[in-house]
């Protein structure tokens, strides 16, 4: 049976990793997850790809050549398309249109809100909190030159409580959406570059 081979780069903890991870087999069938890539050393995401035998590379992200390396890494694996989880970088136009395979990304929040340059981990959600939003959530989208500019993919609504700080909202959000949505964003890409495949057999 066809598969899709799986890249995922990481800059965190690795949960949206994790609950990729988890999915195999069960929400994700049609896509598997054959590199993971952290963008330094000590990372948790290398262990957990470590520990489910997944193939991983450490390659420092404020290095000169980080861009080059992912992609030689990326071809020598034979990486049908990237996901970004939990990824602190801006890829640039050069690498997005030299990797010729789709790229995804999660954003913790409904797009086009609190996005962009600057928006990422706790300042997403202190900023959902200090505008007073009442619902935020996650989004996956595609990767283009425009931080969190790209198509969207899914996107799955979190309440906001009274009360929320920034990391009780964090939480909330990767709880009910991040990590539900991750993994049905991969089935849902995987299975089209598995129809254009088959296509082309």
């Amino acid at each position: 049976m066809l598969t899709a081979r799986i890249a995922v780069l990481a800059s965190g903890g690795g949960t949206n990793l994790q609950a990729l991870i988890d999915s195999q087999g069960g929400v994700l069938t049609s896509g598997s997850i054959s590199l993971v890539i952290a963008d330094r050393a000590g990372l948790q995401a290398e262990a957990r790809a470590q520990a489910a035998g997944i193939a991983s590379a450490v390659i420092p992200r404020r290095e000169e050549g980080f861009e080059g390396r992912v992609l030689d890494a990326l071809e020598k694996h034979r990486i049908d398309f990237l996901i970004l989880a939990g990824f602190l970088g801006i890829l640039s136009k050069d690498f997005i249109e030299r990797f010729p395979g789709p790229i995804i990304n999660i954003h913790p929040s409904l797009i086009p809100a609190f996005c962009g340059k600057g928006f990422y981990g706790l300042r997403v959600h202190q900023a959902a909190l200090d505008y007073g939003v009442k619902v935020t959530g996650a989004t996956v989208h595609y990767v283009n030159e425009v931080p969190d500019g790209g198509q969207i993919l899914l996107q799955k609504a979190v309440e906001v409580r009274p009360g929320d700080t920034a990391e009780r909202l964090q939480s909330r959000v990767l709880r009910e959406a991040e990590w539900k949505l991750l993994p049905q964003a991969a089935e849902i890409v995987s299975a089209q570059l598995v129809r254009e495949k088959e296509n082309t057999l």
